[in-house]
């Protein structure tokens, strides 16, 4: 039986280049970059150069880069941190209703703590509007936090006119560009943002390390207290060998962003057309943006199979699909994106996310788009 990832939204396969910088720091490079001796010094040569190349494919700084835990932490940092650097500005936050859990899950934190929060709407396409943002924007206001790209349909977010509207009133701007990196281009100085978060798994890199841009004068408290690792941002003995290989993956996946990106494309196009051809347009509905958008994601519905349904039998054949939607005991809990997007309940519980990457070719897409319209045909069909 075949065995297809499609699921590179969640987390890719490392990169053998990767995996190889990595292996040999392992091996050979065990000190603490706190450290005065020669293998201490050995240690901070290697997490200097990986921030310094970071920056350098990114457009920072150096020392607007910090290494955190994932995207997770690096969202909760950034707006935990620039929340307590603000109290004296003022305690209301703009975020958007489609945002990954890590930033949602924070604000309900943060309002626990006596902030207050505005949670925008989307279209029906999941694009955010910056006539909202303005709208919702108070005298007390003091930080916006927008995705730059949905991981569940791949909606691209207007960050630059968002961004462009913070700065002109003064308010912090957080974007998290965790799905963005290596497919979008990224120049952190020509982007209106003051905080932006990263991890690494979603570009071939490993799990458990991610980055923090933070422009210089941005104000941001730690979330954890210990050393003066990260320049006192973020305490702890880095993950030597995660930001070697966090490094590596940033370099393939910014000098590689063009062709990858082209690649995705094909792929996604493909894809559709093959559903088309093998289950008809009015067999699947597609979510998210038809011009802002991932070209590694497609999200589609497919009415009359349940979600779960449909990727347990996908899983069956080997194919590894996901959803918007949390599967657990059995249960299933619609997408809070899709939700967002007001889609109708035919949709909703039907939504199936596709997304590619290394590794991907022209025929698993075709294997899978035929295996798509054979379950399909099965279920609804049947008595």
């Amino acid at each position: 039986m075949k065995s297809i990832y499609l699921d590179h939204a969640a987390s890719t396969p490392i990169h053998p280049e990767v995996a190889k910088v990595m292996l040999n720091i392992m091996t050979e490079s065990y000190g603490n970059a706190s450290s005065v001796h020669q293998f201490g010094r050995s240690a901070k040569r290697i997490l200097n150069g990986a921030r310094d190349s970071i920056a350098a494919f990114l457009g920072c700084f150096p020392d607007e880069w910090v290494f955190t835990g994932g995207g997770t932490e690096s969202d909760n940092l950034a707006l935990f941190g620039a929340a307590a650097a603000s109290t004296d500005k003022g305690r209301h936050i703009i975020t958007t209703m489609i945002e990954h859990h890590a930033v949602l899950h924070t604000c309900e934190e943060l309002e626990h703590q006596g902030y207050t929060v505005t949670y925008l709407p989307v279209d029906e396409t999941g694009l955010v509007s910056v006539a909202d943002v303005e709208a919702a924007l108070r005298e007390d206001t003091v930080l916006i936090s927008v995705m730059y790209a949905n991981n569940e349909v791949g909606t691209v977010q207007p960050i630059t006119e968002i961004g462009r509207l913070a700065a002109d009133r003064g308010i912090l701007f957080h974007v998290d560009a965790v799905q963005a990196l290596g497919a979008l281009p990224i120049k952190l100085h020509e982007l209106p943002v003051d905080y932006m978060s990263f991890t690494a798994h979603k570009i071939n890199g490993p799990q458990g390390i991610g980055g923090l841009y933070v422009r210089r004068g941005a104000p941001v408290h730690p979330r954890l207290h210990g050393g003066l690792q990260e320049r006192g941002r973020r305490a702890g003995t880095e993950n030597l060998a995660g930001v070697a290989g966090f490094a590596k993956a940033v370099e393939l996946a910014v000098q590689g962003q063009e062709q990858r990106s082209a690649t995705a494309l094909e792929l996604r196009k493909l894809l559709q057309d093959e559903l088309e051809r093998l289950v008809g347009s009015e067999g699947f509905s597609v979510n998210g943006n038809s011009e802002h958008f991932l070209p590694s994601i497609l999200n589609a519905s497919f009415p009359g199979v349940r979600t779960d349904v449909m990727l347990m039998n996908l899983d069956m054949e080997g194919i590894a699909a996901a959803s918007g939607s949390a599967c657990t005991s059995g249960s299933l809990e619609i997408s809070h994106v899709l939700q967002a997007m007001k889609l109708s309940g035919n949709l909703l519980d039907t939504a199936i996310r596709f997304s590619t990457g290394l590794g991907n070719t022209t025929e698993e897409i075709e294997y899978v788009a035929q295996k798509v319209a054979t379950i399909l045909n099965r279920l609804r069909n049947r008595d």
